[in-house]
């Protein structure tokens, strides 16, 4: 049984199928390699490069410290939830060797699950005492983005009624992975908030929280079944696929709205390269069925990753 996995839940490894379907067990480093989703781990950078830049685009002398401590941070955060996510969906009987997604390591029996669990545990602590650092940098603002970051990681595969298994996963993603996480990266530099930081973490959010759409919307059957109702079980597949549209074609829409706060102007132009790849992505998904949503979830994770940096060179392109 597939489920919706955290985040950004691409084609981790092409390998991991073959090793699969071989009957070969993978080396436990490699297991672990593959626990941690690594092909997913390009959405803890964007936040920060697209909320640095933003604030070295207003004249500010960019603090690296602060900014690689809440890359990091970030990083460790995603690895967290990553892994209990794998877990967690174990143990709820949610995943399995049939499933349409990457397989998984705890359910595979690669690794044990106490083993798994704890890899969370030591992600999630390595992140709160690097975040002691950002607390001293940020004060009190980082502490609450910092804790409720937290919170979310576990409370989106863990509690009684897991993030992943509701219809908010896709606002989950938009939230964490963007509006909060740009907007943090921004205040640690410049020490104060501004709408143009949380519009940016808005067009980069929604890519982010398209990929949640296709995994749910390959998983829309199982989940149904399992009792979970993500927003592509409640909605039907005809609506997913405007979902999915609108995720991938807002961010142009307010692109203008961030030139104007930015005072960027022409230069935010550069993103818009994407999107005849965003088109292309958005009729693929009408068409595809079965595992062929695994290479449309790492398409769009590609794309949230050169939106990202396209955005980052508008950015800057005018800093001296």
């Amino acid at each position: 049984m597939a489920t919706a996995e955290w985040p950004l839940a691409a084609d981790d490894s092409s390998q991991a199928a073959v090793v699969t379907r071989g009957g070969v067990m993978p080396g436990r480093g490699y297991a672990w390699w593959l626990a941690i989703r690594p092909k997913t781990l390009s959405v803890s950078l964007v936040p920060v490069l697209v909320g640095t830049s933003l604030a070295w685009s207003q004249q500010v002398a960019v603090v690296w410290l602060p900014a690689l401590v809440a890359l990091l941070a970030a990083l460790l955060i995603q690895i967290g939830t990553n892994l209990h996510n794998d877990v967690g969906d174990f143990e709820r009987g949610g995943d399995g060797p049939q499933r349409l997604g990457p397989p998984r390591a705890t359910a595979m029996g690669w690794l044990a699950a106490t083993a798994v669990r704890r890899g969370a545990w030591i992600a999630f602590a390595l992140a709160f005492n690097l975040g002691v650092y950002l607390v001293h940098r940020g004060g009190w603002p980082i502490v609450v983005i910092g804790l409720a970051s937290l919170a979310a990681g576990w409370a989106y595969s863990g509690g009684p009624r897991p993030i992943a298994y509701t219809p908010f996963g896709e606002f989950f993603v938009l939230l964490f992975f963007g509006v909060l996480a740009v907007s943090g990266s921004y205040y640690l530099q410049k020490l104060s908030l501004a709408p143009a930081a949380a519009l940016a973490g808005a067009i980069v959010g929604l890519p982010a929280a398209a990929v949640i759409t296709v995994n749910n919307t390959r998983d829309r059957e199982s989940d149904a079944r399992a009792g979970r109702r993500t927003l592509a079980v409640l909605c039907g597949r005809r609506a997913a696929c405007g979902i999915y549209a609108g995720e991938l074609l807002l961010p142009f829409v307010l692109l203008p709205c961030l030139a104007k706060l930015s005072g960027q102007g022409f230069w935010l132009a550069l993103p818009l390269l994407v999107l005849p790849l965003c088109l292309r992505q958005i009729a693929r998904f009408r068409h595809a069925a079965g595992a062929a949503y695994n290479e449309l979830l790492a398409g769009t994770a590609r794309l949230q990753l050169l939106l990202a940096l396209l955005l980052a060179g508008g950015l800057l392109a005018r800093v001296p």
